[in-house]
């Protein structure tokens, strides 16, 4: 199961009623987050969620309403008695913009470990494999689709013709490599061909491009700017290089996705929902998320509709 909370939906700066926008994967316990905009740690509580199993905080961009909250979160975090390396990811220049903003909390009792990316990489934290991909900001912006894998089947006549003894299966099911009897046995030996996992596709600030829809296929869900829903926005949408609601509607729909969240909503925007009716007429399982919006994600067999 994954766990996928937006704990604010804002683009921008934050409002009375909205928080920035971030987002944050759980799965067994530890846990990734994307950006961190001014007040993110106050989002989180709000949310009812911590960071104190934060493997990785992964950055679209640098404009501030996406970083603006990392020397809080940070402080916050070593007060909290945090001791171990965080590691941080994000476009180029991630180590400058971080080091300048840390002016402000020069002094954290754990180390920061920086990883630039240019898009096609691939990260690995929280069990989760992360693959970022280039968007189309007015500065360097990447999207992130994240795979909750899945092992095979078990097999027990395949364990049999491999010779695993049966006192190994059940933890060739948990792990890796079982050591028994001075003979290491390895987890395929055991294990069908490995299953369709949980993917969630995560991009905001950018004009539609065609690596979106192409990361993004067959999500389970995929999470998009609708910076407006407005018709006439269209033009200043095409100025700042933010997306519409219907343009969001019209990726999902080329990736096959299951459900989509719209999320980073203008100031000038005060109840996304009414402007639901064009982006849902192009991929009906539209939403407009808000504030603290959770799901638990299951596996397919064992999934459910999502809101």
């Amino acid at each position: 199961m994954l766990e996928v909370t937006l704990p604010g939906t804002g683009g921008t700066m934050p409002l009375k009623n909205r928080w920035l926008t971030c987002c944050l994967l759980r799965q067994e316990g530890e846990t990734v987050l994307i950006d961190c905009g001014e007040g993110t740690q106050i989002a989180l509580r709000c949310a009812g969620k911590t960071v104190q199993r934060l493997r990785l905080l992964c950055f679209t961009h640098y404009h501030a309403d996406h970083i603006s909250g990392l020397p809080g979160l940070l402080l916050s975090m070593g007060l909290d008695g945090r001791t171990e390396p965080l590691m941080l990811a994000g476009p180029k220049g991630l180590r400058r913009v971080v080091e300048g903003l840390r002016v402000i909390a020069p002094e954290l009792p754990f180390s920061l470990e920086f990883t630039e990316l240019a898009g096609g990489e691939q990260l690995r934290a929280a069990g989760l494999l992360i693959e970022p991909f280039a968007a189309q900001h007015t500065l360097p912006c990447l999207g992130y689709r994240m795979t909750l894998p899945r092992a095979g089947k078990f097999d027990p006549e395949k364990a049999k013709a491999n010779n695993v003894p049966m006192r190994a299966w059940g933890l060739l099911q948990k792990q890796e490599t079982v050591g028994y009897e001075g003979v290491t046995y390895h987890r395929d030996q055991v294990l069908g061909p490995s299953r369709r996992g949980i993917v969630v596709t995560y991009c905001t600030d950018t004009r539609p491009v065609a690596a979106i829809a192409q990361y993004g296929v067959d999500s389970d869900l995929m999470i998009l700017e609708g910076m407006y829903g407005e018709p006439d926005k269209r033009k200043k949408a095409l100025e700042t290089k933010h997306m519409m609601f219907t343009e969001a509607a019209e990726l999902a729909k080329e990736a096959g996705a299951r459900t989509l969240w719209l999320t980073h909503y203008s100031p000038s925007l005060p109840d996304p929902c009414s402007w639901l009716d064009a982006p849902r007429a192009i991929f009906p399982q539209t939403f407009c998320a808000a504030d603290g919006q959770s799901v638990d994600l299951c596996f397919q067999e064992e999934s459910r509709e999502i809101e």
